[in-house]
């Protein structure tokens, strides 16, 4: 122990199977990074400007939306440089910081999909409620207290992880820095760092998905009392997004409770890229792109530019 060397950068393994399979995953994920961006920008842009669509549910969209083009931004750029020029190092505070990121937009990500699954339960369940419970004030600070709860839930978990010694293998067995990689590479006792992400698993992921659960179910039994265009619209809107939900959550209890991250091979990274690039790149489809109202603010917005441009233009020639 007296002659090891403490780390001082980590080596991103990446992609299995070899250069041709390498191109193969380097084309899959610029094309899922830029339908994300593409699709949560049209969303952020099309919520913004029409006046419409000012209300508490594209108010939570829209955060969604941001939060989605910085969650995906954290580890697919970086990868996919890595696979080009196969320069795969990444310093310790790199890592670090990767980290933190990673775990704060999931954290909020998943206090987004609930708050907004409660959203849609008072607005279908309780809608002559809905003004006061759904009110600005309300929204703002469930907004401010997802982010600051993100803030800690990373917070502790990154602390934790780093206050670790790493002075063995360097290998991160994954494409982008993550927590379970991490500590197999440690030579201290991780039993500490299990329990706490064992009871956060249990506490903060299944609280989020019980509270996503029960609102559905309170819609569903809603629903049913009405005609059956309204219930099969009701069904065919809220199982997509419980779909979403339980493969981020899935995919990520699975990347964390593994038994070892010591594995390169394409059914280990593949859980990896599920949470944290599924729901990003599928959120825009289904809570805004299968939208009525979405599509015809998007008609709107494109329509008025268009004719800005043309009165632009036309006025430009009589001058």
């Amino acid at each position: 122990m007296a002659n090891s060397t403490m780390v001082m950068e980590f080596l991103l393994l990446g992609f299995p199977d070899g250069w041709n399979m390498s191109l193969l995953y380097f084309m899959l994920f610029t094309v899922t990074y830029l339908g994300t961006l593409l699709g949560n920008l049209l969303i952020v842009t099309v919520t913004t400007a029409d006046q419409n669509l000012h209300t508490p549910m594209y108010f939570f969209l829209r955060n969604l939306s941001i939060l989605d083009m910085c969650f995906i931004s954290v580890t697919v750029p970086n990868a996919c440089v890595n696979s080009i020029t196969g320069n795969r190092a990444i310093s310790v505070g790199g890592c670090e910081t990767q980290i933190f990121l990673v775990l704060f937009c999931a954290c909020v990500e998943l206090l987004f999909l609930s708050i907004m699954a409660w959203d849609r339960y008072v607005a279908i369940c309780q809608p002559l409620q809905y003004p006061t419970i759904m009110n600005t004030q309300f929204c703002v600070r469930m907004t401010l207290a997802s982010l600051l709860s993100g803030l800690v839930y990373a917070g502790v978990h990154t602390g934790n992880t780093f206050q670790l010694s790493f002075c063995q293998s360097n290998v991160v067995h994954q494409f982008f820095c993550d927590i379970p990689s991490l500590l197999w590479l440690s030579y201290s006792d991780i039993t500490s760092n299990m329990i706490l992400i064992l009871v956060s698993i249990i506490i903060f992921g299944g609280g989020c998905f019980g509270l996503i659960i029960m609102s559905y179910i309170h819609i569903f039994s809603t629903v049913l009392k009405y005609p059956t265009t309204a219930s099969v619209k009701a069904f065919s809107t809220c199982t997509p997004h419980i779909l979403v939900v339980s493969i981020f959550l899935s995919s990520g209890t699975g990347v964390y409770l593994r038994s070892s991250a010591n594995s390169d091979t394409l059914q280990d990274l593949i859980p990896s890229a599920c949470y944290t690039m599924v729901p990003p790149f599928l959120n825009p489809l289904i809570y805004s792109l299968r939208n009525k109202q979405v599509k015809e603010a998007v008609m709107r917005v494109m329509g008025r530019q268009f004719f800005s441009g043309k009165r632009c233009r036309c006025i430009s020639a009589l001058s």
